[in-house]
C-alpha cells in the first residue's frame, strides 16, 4: 500500500519534478501573469523558523493575487529534522529541504532567502534558542533581508509573545522580527551591511494568527479581531486554471521529505494578519493601505507605468510578441531610473518577459555534467529566436574567458544558430557546493562571512554565459548558467547542473566505525577521479593510540569518474576509546581531503556536495546476547547499518513478511522510526508481532509521532504517546529500576552511558501506560517534571515487549557508545534467563 501510494504521488508530481530542474519558459497566460506583476512596485516578507513553518497559502495569495514581489525568510534550513524519504540527515538534510523550498517557490511565484542558523533540533524555549544560536547574528541576518529585500510589508508566522507555548525556533523568529523592525533603518546598527545595502523601514509588522494560537476554532470565533485583516485565500485564477489553495497544495507539496504531500483544497478560505507596528491602518483592510506601489512610487516612473499598464489592459495572448516594441522602450527606460533597487528588480522582470514574447531561447550546455579545474570542457551553444522580431546575436560572454566571443549574427525567425566553444575551467575557481558548508560550523551557526553570500538560498553558479543581444536596436542582454542537457529512454530530456568538482574525492565507506573488541579490521577507501590520469598515494590521519597500517597506498586512475579502492588495516586500543580518521590524497604538493557525496532526488535539482572526508571510530567495550535481528525499515534511519556495524546478522523485513514463519527464527524484531506513523500494513500485521513476543521473542519499537499512527494498538497493552520530549542532550538520566536486567545484562548500564550524546535524549515519550510496563530511566529538560516514558518495558508471554524514544537514530551516526552498549542489552533481554540456566 505504501509502495502504490508513493508511486502514485512520483505519477502526479512529475510534471512538478520535471520543471523543477529544466529552464522555466513562460506561456501566454504566464506572460500575461508577469506583466501583471512588473505594475506592481510593493513588497511582502514572510518570517519564520523552518522550511515547513512556511504558510504557503499566504505567500501565493500576495504572489498571485495581489502581485506583490513575496519573499520567504526561513531562518534555518531545516537541517535538525526527520527525513521521509532517504538517510540524509543534519547538513545533507538541510540541502534537500533548501531545494525543496526553491521548487515551492518555483510554484508559488514567491522568492526564497535564509539566515545563518542552524535547525539543532526542537527547543523548548526561545531563551535556549538563542542561547544556541548566535543571537547577534542572526539578528544582524533578519536585518540584512529587511535592508536587502526592502519589504514594505513585513508578516510573522508565529507570536511573539508566548514564548515557551510552541518550538522555540518559532518564537525566536517572530520576537528577532519585532527587532529587526526597528533596527533594519538605524543607521548604527549593522554598519559593515552599508558597503552593500542601505537602511531600509518597513511600513508596517504582522502576525499571521489563526484558530491554533487560540487554542480552539470557538476560543478564535470569540476573540477579538478590531486589529486584524482577514484575506480570502482561496480566490480562483482563470489564467493558472487553479485556485490560490490549489497552488498553495502543490507548493507545500514539495517538502517531500517531511511527508507534506496533500491533496488539493479549494473554495473560500479566510486568512487572517494581526497588526503589530507600523504605521496604522486606520479601519483599512488593505495591508498596503497609504503605501503606492504602482511605477508613480519612483522618479522616472510614472512614463514607464503608462507604457506597461497598454501591454497589460491590450495583451495580446495569441501573438505577445506584438508587445515587444512597448516592452523594449520601457526597458530603456527602466535603465534610466535612479532607484537602484527598483531598477535591478524590475530590469530582471522585464527582461523575462522580454525573452517570453521573443520566443527567445539562449542555452549552453556542457558536454559534461562535471569537470575540475583546468579541464577542458565542450559547451553546446544553442539560440533561437522564434518571434518575428529583429535581434541580432551581437556577442556572448563565458564567465571563465577574458574575452566576449563576438558573433554579430541575425537570429531569424525560428531559425537555429548552433556554436560549440571549448573552455578551460579555471585553476582558483570555487568548487560547486553548497556556501554555508564550506566551513566548520558551530552547534547553532553556519559559518558564513562573505557578506553578499548570507541569505541566499545557493551557492551562485561558476560558470555563466552571457548572451549580449540587440532587440529592436535595443542591447539586452541575458545570463545563463552553463547546463548539462541529456536523455534518457525511459525518462525524455533531462537536466543537472554543471558542477565544478575536484581533480580526486576520497571517502570511507562508513561514517562511523564501531570495533566491539580489540580486533583489528579492514577500512576500505575510495578515492575517485575528478579529470583523467590521476597518480599518487594515500594517507590516514588517525588518534594517537590507534594503529593504522601500511603508512601509505599509491593509486594509480586513468579516466575521469573512475574510482580506485585501497584497505587500511586499523588496529583498536584495547580499552574504550574513540577518534577520528580522516584520509587524504597527496597529488604532486596538493593535498585532497574532501568528499563528494551527490543526492539525487527527481522532484529537486541534482546535487552536489564536497563535505570534509572524516569518520569516526570507535573502541566499545561492549557485550552482545543474541546475534540475528529482523529490522522493519521506519522513516529514513540507519539503525540497521549501526547495529551490522557491531557484528549482528541483520534482515531487513518488508511488511508483506511479517508472519509467524518468517519471525520466528530471529533473536529481536526492531521497528524504524517512525514506521506506525507510515506503514498502513503495520495495523494488520500487529497479531503475527504480538504472536512473536509472547512465544518469547524481544520486539523493539523506536519512536513514533502520536499524530498520524496507522494503529492505536501499538503494544500487546495500553500505551499512550505524548508530545514529551528531552531536548537538552545533556539532561541528567536517573536510572529508576537499577537491579532490571535489561540495564545490567549483558553490559551494565550507568549514567556515563548517557554522556556524549548528541542533538537530544529524546522525543514523543508515552505518558501513559498499563501497570505491565516498568519505566527503567527517567529525565527531564531543566525547569520541567520528569518524563518516565523513554524506556518502557513489559513481559508478554515469554517474551518481551520494548518501546523507546531515545534517540538511537541520531546516537548511532554520531558514533555514541552509550547508546550501543544499551541497545545490545534491549537486543539481548531475557537472554540472562538462558545464562542462570547454564551456569
Amino acid at each position: 500500500m505504501r509502495q502504490f501510494a508513493i508511486c502514485l504521488w512520483l505519477a502526479i508530481n512529475t510534471i512538478v519534478s520535471i520543471q523543477a530542474q529544466q529552464p522555466k519558459k513562460l506561456n501566454a497566460s504566464e506572460i500575461y501573469d508577469a506583466v501583471q506583476k512588473l505594475n506592481v512596485l510593493g513588497s511582502v516578507l514572510y518570517i519564520a523558523a523552518h522550511p515547513d513553518d512556511e504558510n504557503t497559502r499566504l505567500i501565493s495569495y500576495m504572489s498571485n493575487h495581489v502581485k506583490a514581489r513575496t519573499a520567504y525568510l526561513s531562518l534555518t534550513r531545516g537541517d535538525g529534522g526527520q527525513n521521509l524519504i532517504g538517510p540524509e540527515l543534519r547538513e545533507l538534510l538541510g540541502v534537500i529541504r533548501t531545494q525543496e523550498l526553491l521548487a515551492a517557490r518555483g510554484v508559488d511565484g514567491g522568492e526564497q532567502l535564509f539566515t545563518r542558523a542552524n535547525d539543532f533540533g526542537y527547543s523548548k524555549h526561545p531563551d535556549e534558542t538563542l542561547k544556541i544560536w548566535d543571537k547577534d547574528k542572526v539578528l544582524a541576518d533578519v536585518v540584512w533581508a529587511i535592508r536587502t529585500f526592502k519589504p514594505d510589508i513585513v508578516i510573522n508566522r508565529f507570536d511573539h509573545r508566548t514564548p515557551g507555548r510552541t518550538h522555540g525556533h518559532h518564537t525566536a523568529s517572530a520576537m528577532l522580527s519585532m527587532e529587526a523592525f526597528d533596527l533594519s533603518n538605524d543607521k548604527t546598527k549593522y554598519t559593515s551591511q552599508f558597503e552593500y545595502t542601505e537602511p531600509w523601514q518597513p511600513k508596517r509588522l504582522f502576525f499571521n494568527t489563526s484558530w491554533w494560537f487560540y487554542g480552539s476554532q470557538e476560543n478564535f470565533e470569540k476573540a477579538d479581531k478590531s486589529n486584524m485583516l482577514n484575506f480570502d485565500v482561496g480566490v480562483y485564477y482563470p489564467t493558472k486554471g487553479l485556485s490560490n489553495n490549489e497552488v498553495a497544495a502543490l507548493a507545500s507539496s514539495q517538502h517531500l521529505c517531511q511527508g507534506f504531500g496533500r491533496l488539493s483544497q479549494r473554495g473560500s478560505q479566510q486568512e487572517y494578519i494581526e497588526f503589530l507596528k507600523g504605521e496604522p491602518l486606520e479601519g483599512n483592510n488593505d495591508v498596503f493601505a497609504g503605501i503606492d506601489v504602482s511605477w508613480n512610487r519612483i522618479k522616472g516612473g510614472k512614463a514607464i507605468g503608462a507604457i506597461l499598464k497598454k501591454v497589460e489592459d491590450n495583451f495580446n495572448f495569441i501573438n505577445p510578441s506584438s508587445h515587444l516594441d512597448q516592452l523594449t522602450e520601457a526597458y530603456k527606460l527602466i535603465q534610466n531610473l535612479e532607484d537602484n533597487h527598483w531598477k535591478t528588480i524590475k530590469t530582471n522582470e522585464i527582461k523575462q518577459i522580454i525573452e517570453a514574447c521573443a520566443g527567445l531561447y539562449l542555452e549552453g550546455s556542457a558536454t559534461v555534467p562535471q569537470a575540475s579545474p583546468s579541464s577542458v570542457v565542450g559547451l553546446r551553444i544553442e539560440a533561437l529566436n522564434r518571434s518575428n522580431a529583429e535581434i541580432e546575436l551581437v556577442s556572448y560572454q563565458i564567465s571563465s574567458l577574458p574575452d566576449g566571443i563576438s558573433k554579430g549574427v541575425n537570429l531569424s525567425g525560428n531559425q537555429k544558430l548552433n556554436f560549440l566553444e571549448d573552455i578551460v575551467i579555471p585553476t582558483k575557481i570555487e568548487y560547486t557546493t553548497p556556501y554555508w558548508l564550506n566551513r566548520k560550523n558551530g552547534i547553532g551557526m553556519y559559518n558564513v562571512e562573505n557578506q553578499e553570500l548570507i541569505g541566499l538560498p545557493e551557492t551562485p553558479r561558476g560558470i555563466e554565459i552571457t548572451f549580449n543581444l540587440l532587440i529592436n536596436n535595443v542591447p539586452i542582454s541575458f545570463t545563463k548558467p552553463v547546463v548539462y542537457r541529456y536523455s534518457k529512454p525511459d525518462k525524455g530530456e533531462l537536466y543537472r547542473p554543471f558542477e565544478v568538482i575536484p581533480s580526486v574525492a576520497v571517502s570511507l565507506a562508513n561514517k562511523v566505525y564501531i570495533f566491539e573488541d580489540d580486533q583489528q579490521k579492514d577500512i576500505e577507501v575510495i578515492v575517485k577521479a575528478g579529470k583523467n590520469s590521476i597518480e599518487g598515494y594515500v594517507e590516514m590521519a588517525h588518534p594517537d593510540d590507534w594503529s593504522i597500517y601500511p603508512q601509505k597506498q599509491k593509486i594509480e586512475i586513468a579516466n575521469k569518474g573512475d574510482i580506485q579502492k585501497v584497505v587500511f588495516t586499523v588496529v583498536p586500543p584495547k580499552n574504550q576509546s574513540e577518534g577520528l580518521i580522516r584520509p587524504m590524497v597527496i597529488i604532486g604538493d596538493v593535498f585532497y581531503t574532501s568528499e563528494l557525496i551527490e543526492i539525487d532526488y527527481p522532484h529537486i535539482p541534482f546535487q552536489t556536495i564536497l563535505m570534509p572526508s572524516e569518520s569516526k571510530v570507535v573502541r566499545l567495550d561492549i557485550e552482545k546476547r543474541g546475534n540475528n535481528i529482523g529490522y522493519i525499515e521506519g522513516a529514513g534511519d540507519v539503525v540497521s547499518e549501526s547495529l551490522r556495524q557491531i557484528g549482528y546478522n541483520v534482515t531487513l523485513i518488508k511488511p508483506e513478511q511479517i508472519s509467524t514463519e518468517n519471525l520466528s527464527d530471529f533473536d529481536a524484531i526492531v521497528v524504524g522510526i517512525r514506521a506506525y506513523n507510515i506503514i498502513d500494513e503495520l495495523e494488520f500485521k500487529q497479531k503475527f508481532l504480538f504472536d512473536y513476543v509472547e512465544n518469547g521473542g524481544n520486539m523493539i519499537v523506536q519512536y513514533n509521532t502520536n499524530r498520524g499512527l496507522k494503529t492505536q494498538n501499538l503494544a500487546p497493552y495500553n500505551i499512550k504517546l505524548s508530545r514529551d520530549r528531552v531536548t537538552d542532550e545533556n539532561a541528567e538520566v536517573r536510572i529508576l529500576e537499577s537491579n532490571h536486567p535489561i540495564l545490567n545484562f549483558p553490559n551494565q548500564i550507568t549514567s556515563k552511558d548517557f554522556n556524549g550524546w548528541v542533538q537530544e535524549r529524546g522525543l514523543y515519550f508515552p505518558n501513559e501506560w498499563s501497570e505491565e510496563f516498568t519505566p527503567l530511566l527517567s529525565m527531564n529538560d531543566d525547569g520541567e517534571t520528569e518524563k518516565k516514558g523513554s524506556l518502557l518495558v513489559a513481559s508478554y508471554g515469554k517474551g518481551n515487549f520494548i518501546y523507546t524514544g531515545l534517540s538511537f537514530f541520531r546516537e548511532f551516526p554520531a558514533g555514541v557508545p552509550g547508546a550501543y552498549r544499551l541497545f545490545a542489552n534491549l537486543i539481548s533481554a531475557g537472554k540472562e534467563k538462558n545464562k542462570q540456566l547454564k551456569n
